[in-house]
């Protein structure tokens, strides 16, 4: 049993066959469908902000806005200039990722709470700017937003969004085993130790904004594509609040953690919006009860499967001398 457990391959493989097969097991529901469409995007959007708080160490409270600079790129582009979906994809992200270089540069200087408030601020007030600019975002009313011709069937459209989620956590996951991905956690570790040994502290913080900017923009992106309209009202502070809720109860510096996470609190809502106010009680009591009984996350439960690693030694800890001095060499600088 623990050598099932244990065995990703096997696990990969019965997602992506739930994945392929979920339209035939619910019957095309429409409604199922786009509940699945929604974990996706959050899903998404969960492992960028967790490349970032948890592998990374800098706290971001306002992620959720670029979930709308995403959506919004790809109505008002596909709305203009009628471009295809296969650049429009790229462009929100490159576009999302713009913005996260220019809320990173100045974001390298801070740390903490003051960090968490600075990127508090970014995310109240994009939906503000979204919807008093009028003239481009069309303020109160929003943006429609029409699918391809050969994508408009809800079938054809869900595989993309399966095969580009797939993809993405797939790159996710190389990015942390990278030499960027465990330059990312020497700095979440020590930054001392990590510019010490050699690290561009201010080039890898930056980074860490462009990359989880760029995925988040192609998860509102998708969104966009798939509801088919963009509003000021889509994603709010409470949306950037709910992915760092995701990331806490899946598991911090985790990819599978935040897959969770994405999963379990898209989930929840189905189940308890019949009842006003319940969703919320249930989503933080969830949160209270991961950080009480759980604090690595859900994901922490699977951890009797993974095989056992040899202990190191008290007097080397890993995050002042052998993992930096590894991450060193892997970034070659």
């Amino acid at each position: 049993m623990k050598q099932l457990l244990g065995n990703k391959k096997a696990w990969i493989g019965l997602l992506i066959l739930f994945a392929l097969a979920f339209p035939m097991l619910v019957g095309n529901s429409g409604y199922f469908m786009t509940l699945f469409v929604l974990a996706c995007v959050y899903v998404i959007a969960a492992m960028a902000l967790n490349l970032l708080v948890g592998f990374g160490g800098q706290i971001s409270v306002g992620n959720a806005a670029f979930l709308v600079i995403g959506g919004y790129t790809v109505a008002i582009l596909a709305g203009k200039y009628n471009l295809p979906i296969w650049l429009l994809l790229p462009l929100a992200g490159v576009v999302t990722g713009v913005i996260g270089l220019v809320i990173g540069l100045p974001a390298v200087r801070l740390s903490g709470h003051f960090l968490a408030v600075a990127t508090l601020g970014f995310g109240l007030s994009v939906p503000q700017i979204v919807l008093n600019w009028d003239s481009v975002t069309n303020g109160y009313s929003g943006l429609s937003v029409a699918r391809p011709a050969f994508l408009s069937s809800d079938i054809q459209f869900f595989y993309v969004v399966v095969l580009i989620t797939l993809l993405i956590v797939w790159i996710m996951g190389n990015i942390v085993k990278s030499g960027m991905g465990r330059a990312f956690v020497a700095i979440r570790d020590s930054e001392v130790a990590a510019q010490a040994n050699g690290i561009h502290i201010a080039f890898y913080k930056t980074m860490m904004f462009v990359i989880s900017a760029f995925f988040t923009g192609i998860a509102g992106g998708l969104y966009a594509y798939w509801i088919g309209f963009v509003s000021p009202d889509d994603f709010s502070i409470v949306t950037s609040l709910m992915l760092l809720a995701m990331i806490v109860v899946g598991g911090m510096a985790s990819i599978p953690g935040a897959i969770i996470g994405a999963v379990l609190f898209t989930i929840i809502p189905h189940f308890t919006n019949a009842f006003v106010g319940i969703t919320n009680i249930v989503i933080g009591l969830a949160v209270v009860l991961v950080l009480f009984f759980r604090p690595k996350g859900i994901v922490s439960l699977f951890d009797f499967a993974k095989k056992p690693q040899v202990e190191q030694e008290p007097s080397e800890p890993a995050s002042a001398s052998g993992t930096v001095k590894g991450v060193a060499r892997d970034v070659n600088l």
